[in-house]
């Protein structure tokens, strides 16, 4: 039996690394603390001038933050910080916008637009392989490039990337282009309801089909309205719960690949390849999309109150605006050129393609 000093001690030993951890994250959260503040205050001068935010926060931290890390790179001791608000900060604000998601919103999508997005993401898979290849890409970063585009970016890369024994020269290269390019996706996206005469809800499904990761929907779609952030987001959910599926077709039929390496240049080793193997199952269904899914049962159910709402949607916000500013700090537009140009335009390419599809997914089934 435990005494009472054993249990004090542990209690001691628990808060030092709880107190250890903090100061590991504390200084890259201060300078996403400081990238927010510049952003809401460029937000309210633009307010001031104009009458409206031309751009909002959300965006605006994008932007500082990248302009920041592309013009100076921060001391190692805050990398960890920046971490934890791009990812860990970012899925509990996914988490808590499932409360703003009713079950009407969920039924408006309608099995038609979830059968569209599977179909969607597999052809855009082929097509971008296809492209990819026809481009020069050696087999495994065409496959890297297309799960990467047409799934969740970073996270589908780091997923196949074992599955088909992927080199670390090729996950480097074809994550390179989900951080610069995604943010011009999300920059440029927003000017599209306006050109082409999109409602809220066909704006958020095109966003959900083509922004890489979630946090991206989530910046392209606020400045168009909570619609279009709510459908936005459900669309991209779909498309992320697509990777389990295709990482298990790819672990079936890629023997051969994983057998047979590429022809690597002689500086690449076989140490700078990725553990072979599949993803454990919480890499293919990440936590914060149970959670997201969980809080949206609870809220059509009623047992989220009214009242709990606003203020629940209003942290979301604020939660998301400090991670894309570490979004914007983990992005150095100096990275796109070390991706290569046969990389670069296979992405741009088949970035088009999935517009392309996504917009008439949206006037064949009819979304209105």
């Amino acid at each position: 039996m435990a005494t009472p000093a054993a249990h004090s001690s542990s209690a001691v030993t628990s808060q030092v690394t709880r107190t250890g951890r903090l100061a590991r994250l504390l200084p890259g959260m201060l300078l996403c603390g400081g990238v927010t503040i510049v952003a809401l205050g460029l937000e309210y001068v633009e307010a001031s001038l104009f009458g409206r935010a031309w751009l909002e926060a959300l965006v605006l931290a994008i932007l500082v933050g990248t302009v920041v890390r592309t013009a100076w790179t921060p001391s190692q001791r805050a990398f960890a910080g920046i971490s934890f608000c791009a990812k860990t900060v970012l899925e509990v604000a996914v988490v808590l916008l499932g409360a703003s998601l009713s079950a009407s919103t969920v039924m408006a999508a309608g099995p038609a637009l979830l059968a569209g997005i599977a179909g969607i993401v597999v052809i855009a898979i082929l097509v971008s392989y296809g492209m990819g290849r026809l481009l020069g890409l050696r087999h495994r970063l065409a496959v890297l490039v297309a799960c990467g585009n047409s799934i969740c970016g970073n996270s589908a890369i780091a997923a196949v990337a074992p599955v088909i024994g992927a080199s670390g020269e090729d996950v480097a290269a074809s994550i390179a282009f989900t951080a610069v390019l995604g943010v011009a996706v999300v920059l440029s996206l927003p000017l599209l309801p306006a050109f082409a005469h999109m409602s809220d809800t066909q704006y958020g499904v095109m966003a959900g089909l083509t922004v890489y990761a979630v946090p991206q929907v989530l910046a392209a779609t606020a400045p168009i309205g909570a619609v279009a952030v709510q459908i936005g987001t459900l669309v991209k959910l779909v498309r992320v719960l697509m990777l389990g599926p295709v990482v298990l077709l790819l672990s079936l039929v890629t023997q051969k690949l994983r057998d047979q390496p590429d022809v690597l240049p002689p500086h690449v080793t076989a140490g700078d390849r990725p553990k072979r193997g599949r993803p454990a199952l919480h890499k293919l269904v990440p936590w914060f999309i149970i959670g997201f899914l969980g809080l949206a049962a609870f809220r059509s159910v009623g047992l989220v109150p009214d009242a709990v709402v606003g203020p629940t949607a209003s942290l979301a916000t604020a939660l998301t605006i400090i991670s894309m500013a570490a979004l914007g700090l983990s992005t150095d537009l100096r990275s796109l050129a070390q991706a290569g140009g046969r990389v670069t335009w296979a992405v741009i390419l088949s970035l088009v393609v999935l517009g392309a599809m996504s917009f008439g997914l949206i006037r064949l089934i009819g979304i209105a």
